[in-house]
């Protein structure tokens, strides 16, 4: 990975493939680049593919100061500029959704012309997912509930690289880190209300595609149909996959439809 000091903070990115389409590949919260391990293979063929880390999610986890979604995508558009980068397709996985439409609002559609969103729950949060998310916020029990969600997506589906993503990468970022999240999550559910609102309210539309495997549920499914209908620039695309990692767990379908998305 090459590092670069932007906002006062070192970023760490990487640039690999060519082609006519840049990709940035962006995580969700207290993950990195290596989620896209298995998937930048099938994609470097035949696209420019750029991965980056958060600040404090890359070599160096210490930050300066609390942030959020916001600052992210202030990150993340300080790197494009940095690169020279005149357009690009986000994509982002679960919550790093936030500020992947944060920086398509800011950017617009001629330098930001289409976005995808892998595996981010759309709709208004569960009341146990925000509980979830408190007990993550306190310090005397996080350990417990970051437990919680690492045995809910191992029960899924048997899958060694979600293993190995939970235990050898997830498993190493701090309370502080995990604190954060949650209450940066918890936060943009109560502002927005759901991925979906917050989709509804960019300055201007342009496609947006939603692959994801869960949840698995007819009525989810159909919620998302209904939103599709009623809003034609979105395209959610039921992978088929057993867990919240698309990216490990089926990757070539990932690429696959990613390919089709932005001919």
């Amino acid at each position: 990975m090459n590092t670069v000091l932007l906002n006062d903070h070192a970023l760490d990115y990487d640039i690999t493939g060519s082609g006519p389409t840049t990709f940035l590949l962006l995580s969700g919260w207290c993950q990195d680049h290596r989620l896209f391990d298995q998937l930048l293979p099938y994609l470097t063929g035949r696209h420019r593919v750029i991965r980056a880390d958060w600040r404090g999610h890359g070599v160096e986890r210490s930050v300066q100061r609390d942030f959020g979604y916001a600052e992210q995508a202030d990150d993340v558009i300080a790197l494009l500029d940095h690169l020279g980068v005149t357009e690009v397709v986000p994509v982002s996985t679960s919550h790093g959704g936030w500020a992947n439409l944060e920086l398509a609002d800011r950017l617009g559609p001629t330098r930001v012309p289409k976005v995808a969103v892998i595996d981010w729950l759309q709709l208004d949060a569960p009341e146990a997912f925000i509980q979830d998310l408190r007990t993550i916020q306190d310090e005397r029990t996080w350990i417990r509930g970051r437990e919680n969600l690492f045995d809910l997506w191992r029960a899924m589906a048997a899958c060694p690289p979600v293993d190995k993503h939970l235990d050898q990468e997830m498993a190493f970022f701090d309370f502080d880190m995990w604190a954060r999240s949650c209450r940066v999550i918890e936060a943009a559910y109560a502002h927005w209300g759901s991925p979906l609102h917050r989709m509804s309210a960019l300055t201007t539309p342009r496609p947006i595609a939603h692959l994801y495997s869960q949840p698995d549920d007819p009525t989810y499914h159909q919620a998302l149909a209904d939103f599709a209908t009623e809003h034609p620039w979105y395209s959610p695309i039921h992978l088929g996959g057993r867990t919240h990692f698309p990216t490990l767990e089926t990757p070539r379908v990932v690429a696959e439809h990613l390919d089709v998305f932005v001919v």
